[in-house]
């Protein structure tokens, strides 16, 4: 008999070292003085919060799902101690939160002047611009708001994979209507091979929202499918948000410059990055700044959110994510990706999930069966003579 399951040790001088931390960092944009970019600073408090509310609230919230029912078993174990799923709806809890929380200090002239900036917004052109990306702010949260309640009740109700698989476009209605309303761009840029024949834009018209549409249910089930893995969820999630934030790194104003060696993957040209609003990879460009600025901010308390919540779902397993943390996630991936326009180089971090979903493509069209959970059964009580 396999000993019970226990929770995994939660150090009290973590919590005690990272509150200060993360309190100052969030304060920090209302002293003199002011900060480059006083917002950010803000959000790196938010993504330490996020994560020190993940790593404490998920096991003191867990057997409160057990009691409810919401429970499963680790099908790869000896053990059969009941686990409680759903935990994303915790983890989306805490990031929609803070992400609320968050709005007075991008979108707000009042703090602005309390921390001695005058009514100048960061990475904002004035107030028409202010009420633009406050409401393109408010659209991707109901986005984010829509996408939890439908993955817990993908979790609650079980739903099968052909009908999942339309969902996410109703947590899309928001971002496509707000979107249209501001006057989204609809054109994309020519890959360079492209060029010669299309020109260096290219003008998709509706077509257009009808792959914001589909980006926002690829990026959602891309990462479910792959789940039946301790930590497969929550490490997906946590490795392409690493990558979005290192690619909007590269737009920001830096305040030294430096230079990315191409030639080492031939191409001739250097890019130059660094310098205050040369910013880095945007050329001087602040409205490119301005949205990778937008994406960092939804991005770093994911990250924060995922790595909490890792520490409990890693192997084995003390809580599992559920649906509502793959349609979280994923939708924060296509929230950054189209209000930010760079869902192309989106794509190029889910290169795994659209190999898994080309190779999942019989199973998930009814081709072959396709079971719950694609993964091996362990039978511990099998007989040497029964394996053959």
């Amino acid at each position: 008999m396999a000993p019970p399951l226990s929770p995994r040790p939660l150090p009290s001088i973590l919590f005690i070292s990272l509150i200060p931390i993360a309190s100052w960092f969030v304060v920090r944009p209302l002293l003199d003085p002011v900060p480059p970019l006083p917002a950010l600073w803000a959000s790196v408090g938010f993504s330490i919060f996020a994560f020190v509310a993940a790593l404490y609230l998920v096991p003191a919230l867990g057997p409160t799902f057990v009691k409810a029912n919401l429970k499963g078993k680790d099908l790869l174990k000896v053990y059969s101690d009941p686990i409680p799923e759903s935990q994303g709806l915790v983890c989306a809890s805490i990031y929609i939160l803070l992400l609320i929380l968050f709005i007075p200090f991008s979108f707000s002239t009042s703090i602005a002047s309390l921390s001695g900036g005058g009514s100048k917004i960061e990475g904002l052109l004035g107030a028409a611009s202010l009420h633009h990306e406050l409401s393109v702010y408010l659209s991707s949260l109901l986005s984010l708001l829509i996408a939890t309640l439908l993955g817990f009740l993908d979790d609650v109700f079980d739903i099968r994979w052909r009908h999942k698989l339309p969902i996410p476009l109703i947590a899309a209605i928001p971002l496509l209507m707000v979107y249209y309303a501001e006057g989204g761009n609809t054109h994309v840029v020519v890959p360079i091979p492209l060029r010669p024949f299309l020109g260096l834009l290219v003008n998709l018209g509706p077509l257009y929202y009808l792959y914001m549409s589909l980006l926002s249910t690829f990026t959602t089930n891309s990462i479910n499918i792959l789940a039946g893995i301790n930590g497969s969820e929550v490490s997906q999630a946590l490795i392409i948000a690493i990558s979005v934030i290192i690619n909007d790194l590269l737009y920001m104003p830096w305040p030294f410059d430096f230079r990315i060696p191409m030639h080492l993957l031939g191409n001739q040209i250097e890019v130059e990055v660094g310098g205050a609003w040369h910013a880095g990879m945007a050329y001087g460009s602040i409205e490119l700044v301005d949205r990778h600025l937008f994406s960092l901010y939804f991005m770093l308390p994911l990250v924060g959110v995922c790595l909490g919540f890792m520490y409990h779902n890693w192997y084995p397993a003390r809580a599992f994510p559920g649906d509502t943390l793959c349609y979280v996630t994923g939708m924060a991936f296509s929230v950054v990706g189209i209000q930010a326009h760079f869902s192309k180089t989106l794509l190029l971090f889910f290169i795994p999930q659209i190999f898994n979903f080309l190779l999942s493509c019989p199973q998930l069209f009814g081709i072959v069966p396709c079971p719950r959970h694609r993964v091996p059964r362990f039978y511990h009580n099998l007989r040497d003579t029964d394996r053959h």
